[in-house]
């Protein structure tokens, strides 16, 4: 088997490359892998394995950056093991990275939901081919790119963030990578019903919209469904938009708001989009409108947020220690649009509170 491997020039130094743990029960895949990332300085591999059990033992005693972890494993399976990975080495991220976790299907949905930051179909251990090395690399590098970027992080246009200027009339989440665990965190800390429509855009496949729709209808007692053409809007009702369409809304007679489903992909290339969600609600609601941005990569979400802080309505934001990938939270906290930056589970105690008009 001839295995092509890109090598890459990194600023990165050796001392600071990203230690990776390779956890796969094929002794082929684990050196395929390990040659693949140690051709580029921006990678380290610490140690490999073939069991979930062995893996923990060595995160015990080691930190590491980065974790490759197959889903089939003898004994413990991968998904099982995901959640003692994750409390044992909680700064690190997985990437489950299988053949048996195909796009949009049930296991790759409940891995993310589980906190892993991202899936990758793993080809036979004969047919790695000439396209999965570079596939790989640039998979995991997008992963850690905004870890480069410190974002400055100005004071929040809001001086009261307890108070809003009239009460709250429509949520909107917007997520993309570590977005599915978050989801989690946010919707547990949902003490009682907020009263009012949320929105979501997660950025996921057509091929997931499934199978997130059920993982999240087991995170909340709230309904959740995929937001349909023309539907009106209803409280208590969790819209999630179709992997296909932008989530809008518009509103007609009698100020009954509906969804708009809009096929246009974003400027920054994103489908489904934060900033037409956003954008749509400053516009039907104004001041009652309500943004939150939880971790991912890229800046969907800042523009729309523009547009519900300039029509009066706020904006929270995911703080960077509990983000994957502090980009979309980060670019809003950069132009100081949030009143809050809170870590997921503190976020809809702050809504509820906040959302009452106390004027």
């Amino acid at each position: 088997m001839t295995v092509h491997v890109p090598i890459m020039a990194s600023s990165r130094d050796e001392d600071r490359a990203l230690r990776t743990l390779i956890v796969d029960d094929s002794v082929v895949v684990r050196t395929v892998i390990e040659r693949i990332l140690n051709a580029d300085r921006r990678f380290s591999v610490t140690h490999k394995t073939n069991s979930a059990e062995h893996a923990l033992g060595y995160l015990r005693d080691h930190e590491v950056d980065l974790i490759l972890l197959d889903i089939e494993l003898p004994g413990q399976s991968g998904l099982t093991a995901l959640p003692a990975i994750l409390r044992t080495n909680p700064r690190a991220k997985v990437v489950i990275l299988s053949g048996n976790c195909e796009e949009g299907s049930a296991a790759a949905v409940e891995a993310l939901a589980l906190g892993a930051s991202d899936i990758l179909a793993k080809p036979g251990s004969g047919s790695f081919g000439e396209h999965f090395p570079q596939a790989l690399i640039d998979r995991l590098s997008r992963l850690f790119s905004g870890e480069a970027m410190p974002v400055a992080v100005r004071p929040p246009l809001r001086a009261d963030p307890e108070q809003a200027a009239q009460p709250l009339a429509c949520l909107g989440i917007g997520a993309s990578t570590g977005g599915i665990h978050a989801l989690g965190q946010l919707f547990a800390g949902l003490a009682a019903p907020l009263g009012v429509p949320i929105l979501l855009t997660q950025h996921l496949p057509a091929s997931f919209t499934h199978y997130f729709v059920q993982q999240l209808g087991r995170m909340t007692p709230l309904r959740v469904k995929v937001a349909e053409q023309g539907e009106l809007l209803a409280p208590d009702i969790v819209y999630v938009a179709p992997g296909d369409a932008n989530l809008q809304l518009r509103r007609g007679l009698y100020a009954r708001v509906s969804v708009v489903l809009n096929p246009q992909r974003t400027p920054t290339g994103n489908l489904p989009g934060v900033d037409p969600m956003f954008a749509s609600m400053a516009q039907a609601y104004g001041a009652g409108a309500a943004g939150v941005v939880l971790t991912g990569m890229g800046r969907d979400g800042t523009a729309g947020a523009r547009d519900i802080v300039a029509a009066g309505g706020w904006i929270v934001a995911q703080d960077e220690a509990s983000s994957v990938v502090w980009g979309m939270p980060g670019s809003v906290a950069g132009e100081g649009l949030n009143c809050a930056l809170l870590e997921p589970h503190a976020i809809m105690d702050f809504v509820a509170r906040r959302g009452k008009n106390r004027n």
